[in-house]
């Protein structure tokens, strides 16, 4: 993890709390080293910026990562219906498909 980068988005975050692509930034930083901090900031972009689209997919991932699939499919589920009510189709499809690959492995 690059600390200076990381000190960078936080002071950003910091700046300008109500963008939520400061914090995505953010919770994308720590998605290799530190799944569980990373949870943390996809929690805080999923109550506090619900419409947020690029949240959904990489939040899923951590929850999965953290043998948490059940939480994933819903958070798939809810980025699939915020894709439709944005009438996002590329996202829409990106989610539906990861929500059904979650769904066969966890067969």
């Amino acid at each position: 993890m690059n600390e200076q980068r990381l000190s960078m988005l936080k002071k950003f975050a910091a700046e300008e709390p109500n963008d939520p692509f400061n914090w995505y930034a953010l919770a994308n930083e720590y998605l290799n080293e530190s799944p569980e901090k990373a949870k943390e900031y996809f929690d805080k972009l999923l109550s506090e910026f619900p419409d947020y689209l690029p949240t959904y997919y990489h939040a899923a991932q951590v929850y999965i990562d953290l043998m948490e699939d059940e939480k994933a499919l819903s958070i798939y589920a809810q980025g699939i219906a915020l894709a439709q009510k944005q009438q996002n189709s590329k996202a829409q499809r990106e989610l539906s498909a990861a929500h059904q690959n979650l769904l066969f492995e966890m067969d």
